[in-house]
């Protein structure tokens, strides 16, 4: 049956004026729509319709049928309680209002979500390269949302709450917006979250103005291999005062003029111990020398002295008045034996000055 023309005017009003999320996408792309319903539609039918009201709203694809028709398909997940409808090879002619709905038999469907797409043959006003992303449990991951139009930026989980600004929470999940322009010139929308949870597992809005762009974020927990991994940078990760080793890094020179204070005062340590130990060595050398020639000193002096008691015995004639019996012997004057104690010395004296000579140049 036909519509009347004033109730189908007032079907596209309400149809602008009712909650609809706007995606735009390129001619040849595809996108995927999630659909969350409630934990008591599990067992139910649900289908992705092409209309502008509920008259007019004819099946595209069902889940009771095959999973596919043409260019789109269905999946449900029934332990996420949520459908998603991929649509693919998309060209002019498929925009307009779609709708994910809720079979209800012997009752009125139950609508979950409407959407409007365009489709343009330029780049969109708002888009993503990839609408999954996936990251790692503590980890964290980053959207880039490329936009054109203007209007206020948000991040939102799928029926939850949103991030405004420049910095915000999602169920205890840090996340950060911020606003640059790329190399080609296109105007970013990046959005970081850390401190990733099992739980941040879901379907999320990039929203500027009255675009919006769903992107799947899936958290796994991290692997063996990943905890082992990330162990180990931690434990061999370099300080910022010691270069990092690397098989392909080039030579580390060494300049000694910029050792520092440090260097400086490490160096001369280690001098004054040199030093001490060579003194330590010389000063022991000069004792044994010195102990030497005291006993020798003192040898000469016993000798000296029993030759001294022996000529004075043989010096004594048994015949005074007989001439023939006198013994002459030759006694080495004080003198003598004075000068040749002062050359011992001054040996000694010249083998400590050049003891202490190589030590001050050592020094």
């Amino acid at each position: 049956m036909a519509l009347h023309p004033s109730l189908l005017l007032l079907l596209l009003i309400f149809d602008r004026l009712s909650a609809a999320r706007h995606v735009s996408v390129q001619t040849g792309g595809s996108i995927t729509f999630p659909c969350s319903y409630d934990l008591n539609h599990i067992n139910h039918v649900k289908y992705w319709c092409q209309g502008l009201g509920w008259d007019v709203c004819s099946y595209v694809v069902r889940t009771d049928h095959p999973k596919s028709s043409g260019k789109t398909s269905i999946s449900d997940d029934i332990n996420k309680r949520i459908f998603t409808v991929t649509m693919t090879d998309l060209v002019s002619r498929d925009y307009g209002n779609y709708r994910c709905v809720v079979e209800i038999n012997g009752g009125t469907d139950f609508m979950i979500q409407r959407f409007y797409l365009s489709v343009t043959p330029g780049t969109p006003e708002l888009y993503v390269e990839q609408q999954e992303v996936t990251g790692v449990e503590g980890g964290s991951i980053t959207v880039c949302c490329y936009y054109s139009n203007s209007g206020d930026m948000k991040w939102c989980r799928m029926g939850g709450d949103c991030v405004s600004g420049n910095s915000g929470t999602l169920n205890g999940t840090s996340v950060t917006l911020m606003r640059t322009s790329d190399a080609n010139n296109r105007k970013v929308l990046t959005v970081t979250m850390s401190g990733l949870k099992m739980e941040n597992t879901d379907w999320y809005w990039c929203r500027v103005g009255e675009l919006e762009m769903p992107v799947h974020i899936t958290v796994s927990q991290q692997t063996a291999t990943q905890r082992t991994s990330k162990i180990t940078s931690t434990t061999q990760d370099p300080t910022p005062q010691q270069p990092s080793a690397s098989p392909t890094a080039e030579p580390v020179q060494t300049d000694n003029t910029s050792q520092g204070a440090e260097g400086n005062m490490e160096e001369v340590h280690q001098r004054s111990i040199d030093v001490k130990v060579l003194l330590i060595s010389l000063g022991m050398l000069v004792v044994v020398t010195a102990g030497i020639l005291v006993t020798w000193n003192m040898w000469r002096r016993h000798k000296d002295n029993k030759a001294k008691d022996q000529t004075t015995n043989n010096s004594v004639s048994p015949n005074p008045g007989s001439h023939h019996d006198v013994m002459y012997s030759t006694v080495m004057p004080d003198q003598f034996r004075t000068e040749e104690k002062g050359n011992i010395w001054l040996q000694a004296s010249r083998l400590l000055d050049n003891i202490f000579a190589v030590t001050h140049k050592a020094s």
